[in-house]
C-alpha cells in the first residue's frame, strides 16, 4: 500500500534528516515543559502545547499564519 515509503505500521519510524530529529527533541521539551506548568498556569501551559505543535508541523510541512509572518518580517523587513 505504501511502496515509496514502506508501511508506517511496521515498527518504529525512522527520522531520515537531522532537521526532524531537533525538531521532534523540541517537541518533546516544550510537552515536558507543559507537564511541569499545567497545575500552576494554564497560558503558560498552553504557549507550551502551541510550540509543541509548531515543531510538530515543520516536520509534517504543516505551515501556520505565524511561520509566514516570521519569514515576512525576517525576509522583506516590513517596517523599517
Amino acid at each position: 500500500a505504501f511502496p515509496r515509503c514502506g508501511d508506517p505500521l511496521a515498527g518504529s519510524p525512522s527520522l531520515t534528516q537531522s532537521r526532524h530529529s531537533l525538531h521532534l527533541g523540541d517537541c518533546v521539551a516544550a510537552l515536558a515543559r507543559y507537564d511541569r506548568e499545567r497545575r500552576r498556569d494554564l497560558g503558560l501551559a498552553a504557549e507550551r502545547l502551541r510550540l509543541a505543535r509548531r515543531h510538530l508541523g515543520r516536520i509534517t510541512g504543516h505551515v501556520g499564519a505565524e511561520d509566514v509572518l516570521d519569514i515576512i518580517f525576517r525576509d522583506f523587513c516590513v517596517g523599517k
